[in-house]
């Protein structure tokens, strides 16, 4: 994904003079020649994450549109007071495009996991989220995003599905149907959860934009299945139930969060490591489906 990101960056920033990109060193060297034929706006500011998002706060009350990227837990958890005062509080806009995700570098330790970064931007009022699964899902988001005014959260991942099932319309988008239950897949969560409800009898629905979320597309899926709704996300566990419950205040309804646990783990070990830690192999989710589905 970060590769698709690099490579539409570079041509928004040749065919459209508003752009302009902030780095704080990740992905430098990939943006090495588009920083030599923009230099003006292509920034590195360093590892100065806080100065990353002020500076890109900064270019869009020039009315520039500003794309400011690094790692998710240093673009989001660390740089987050500038987020909410240089963009919200300022009425600035732009787009954050991070790497990373979850734990996609779990050996480098706790410092470089995002676990929380969609619940944070979910605090601020206006932002859209995007959580592309496939790297051809990418460079539609990126374009939609800066040729939109508003703000935009991209978060990219190492890791991804089988295929690139949505667009940009932000719809759910209904892979398999079933009546016991409605199961949300979140961006590189699918190719797990369709592993995992093989032979269940549950509605399987693919997104790549949680914020806004599809409420009439779930209103309309959960009605066929028992209003029993399961939202697999990866990042933190529960992240996006307060949207099921704004999407049927109207009808008694069940939900299940799936999505990385709330524990501080200790021994970083691999990706892998930590998907049997927080319960989202295709076993464990599976286990977890099933048993909700059946009660």
């Amino acid at each position: 994904m970060r590769e698709t990101f690099v490579a539409g960056t570079t041509a928004i920033l040749d065919d459209d003079p508003r752009t302009a990109l902030v780095l704080a060193d990740i992905s430098a060297a990939a943006f090495e020649p588009a920083r030599q034929r923009h230099p003006d706006r292509v920034l590195n500011v360093g590892i100065r994450e806080s100065l990353l998002v002020g500076v890109a706060g900064g270019l869009a009350q020039t009315g520039l549109r500003p794309i400011a990227h690094t790692y998710a837990p240093f673009l989001v958890e660390r740089a987050f007071e500038q987020i909410k005062l240089d963009f919200g509080n300022q009425d600035g806009h732009g787009v954050l495009v991070s790497v990373g995700a979850s734990y996609d570098n779990a050996q480098a330790g706790r410092s470089h996991h995002a676990p929380g970064d969609v619940a944070l931007i979910d605090t601020l009022p206006g932002w859209e989220i995007r959580v592309p699964g496939h790297p051809d899902e990418v460079d539609a988001l990126l374009r939609q995003a800066v040729g939109g005014d508003g703000s935009v959260y991209l978060r990219l991942s190492t890791r991804g599905n089988d295929a690139a099932h949505a667009g940009t319309d932000g719809r759910l988008v209904p892979l398999r149907t079933g009546r016991r239950a409605v199961v949300v897949a979140v961006g590189p969560m699918l190719s797990a959860v369709l592993a995992a409800t093989v032979g269940l009898d549950v509605t399987v629905a693919y997104t790549n934009t949680v914020r806004p979320f599809d409420a009439a597309g779930l209103r309309e899926l959960a009605g066929a299945a028992g209003d029993t709704v399961v939202l697999v996300e990866p990042y933190l566990a529960g992240t996006s139930a307060r949207v099921v419950d704004d999407a049927l205040p109207d009808r008694p309804h069940r939900t299940l969060g799936l999505g990385v646990r709330r524990v501080d783990l200790h021994r970083f070990g691999t990706p892998a490591d930590h998907d049997v830690a927080h319960g989202l192999t295709p076993d464990a989710l599976r286990h977890a489906i099933a048993d909700f589905a059946a009660r």
